[in-house]
């Protein structure tokens, strides 16, 4: 999906990359980190947010929330958004301040104490049952929490497994019941996903659920709520933040533009965030029909990959659908026509949508990119625990 962009716009982090692992530095299944573009990439959203009196929260779940990352990042975007009490950790560890927790994942009962002494800017709740979990922490810590109202999706748009939050219907008497909570404040609104990159041109729409999110705020101003946020997350880039302050949200939660990796990044090259990971495998066996097989561990469902580089002789071939449900040990590429070899152990360079956070991939920061100078700067796991 993005091969194409990372041999056009940075083709020192693959040259990199390859380089890397045929040394022996790094091993198959491992997402190697451009840390120099990615941390230009944070410069950029962060600079555009100002100009536009927009305010942003990172993500790093899809970088494998990576400590060195997490620091080159909040340089720029000092507040994160945490997918879910692990990520929260790491980040906090990693010296970032807490912008907004409990969204996606909303956080486990015990574990408030702890987050909220950390004292985020906000903490989205789903119901009233979590409404009523931070109220009763926040006041054991003696202040009051704001938060934020996530809203049930509009109706097609929630993704499986990302079920839950108020529907517009309810918000008037969820809203009266959070009021009589001495540990809460309102604070806003958010909803997900907010904004969404056109499947044809990977421009950035708004969705159904970002009108939700829209009445939802109006509706509680006019119950006196005031400067209240709303949040409207996904594709925020450089590109979306424009519509998010025309439509009138306040707060944006960069994810994969900080490596160039949105759906319009694909399309487009000339977006200003540069493409800042590649995958590195290489080939463990040929089937009997000339396939070849590479190693797995890093592929993600939704991925949208097209093709691999074999950097030792130049192929890039087709790599092969696979069924979401099997485990990813290996994965096919096409047969190579007659003419180069493909040999085991040959570095395999691919570029695609990821999680890291949800695979078994290995994650390498390299340095120095920028100056003509790389590095490893380190190895990590998929969950920022460093080798």
């Amino acid at each position: 999906m993005f091969l194409d962009s990372l041999l056009t716009r940075n083709p020192e982090l693959a040259d990199a990359a390859a380089d890397l692992h045929r040394r022996g530095e790094i091993p198959p299944d491992t997402y190697v980190m451009d840390l120099d573009a990615i941390e230009s990439n944070a410069r950029l959203l962060a600079a555009e947010a100002d100009r536009l009196g927009l305010t942003l929260w990172f993500v790093v779940k899809q970088v494998g929330r990576n400590p060195e990352l997490i620091k080159a990042i909040a340089r720029h975007i000092p507040r994160y958004a945490a997918i879910d009490a692990p990520e929260a950790r790491t980040l906090h560890a990693a010296g970032a301040r807490a912008g907004n927790l409990g969204h996606l994942v909303q956080i486990p009962h015990r574990d408030l104490p702890e987050m909220l002494a950390w004292r985020p800017e906000t903490v989205t709740v789903y119901d009233l049952a979590n409404a009523r979990a931070v109220s009763a922490a926040a006041q054991d810590l003696g202040f009051r929490q704001d938060i934020l109202i996530r809203l049930e999706g509009a109706p097609g748009s929630v993704y499986p497994g990302q079920e839950g939050g108020i529907p517009l219907a309810g918000l008037d008497g969820f809203a009266a019941a959070v009021e009589q909570l001495p540990g809460v404040r309102i604070a806003g609104v958010t909803a997900f996903p907010c904004v969404l990159c056109d499947p044809h041109t990977g421009v950035p729409r708004p969705t159904p659920t970002f009108e939700l999110a829209l009445k939802a705020r109006a509706l509680l101003a006019g119950r006196g709520h005031q400067d209240l946020k709303l949040s409207a997350p996904s594709a925020t880039s450089v590109a979306s933040l424009p519509l998010l302050a025309e439509l009138g949200a306040t707060h944006g939660e960069p994810g994969h533009s900080l490596t160039g990796t949105t759906p319009l990044h694909a399309h487009d090259l000339t977006q200003p965030e540069k493409p800042a990971y590649v995958y590195v495998t290489e080939v463990a066996h040929t089937l009997a029909d000339g396939r070849p097989a590479v190693f797995g561990g890093g592929f993600y469902p939704r991925a949208h990959i097209r093709s691999a580089l074999l950097p030792r002789t130049g192929l890039r071939l087709p790599v092969q659908d696979s069924p979401a449900e099997n485990i990813d040990y290996y994965r096919l590429l096409d047969a190579p026509a007659p003419g180069p070899d493909v040999r085991a152990g040959d570095t395999a360079l691919l570029a695609f949508r990821t999680q890291i956070f949800v695979t078994r991939a290995k994650v390498a920061v390299v340095a120095g990119l920028s100056t003509g100078e790389p590095r490893l700067a380190g190895l990590y796991d998929a969950q920022g625990k460093e080798y």
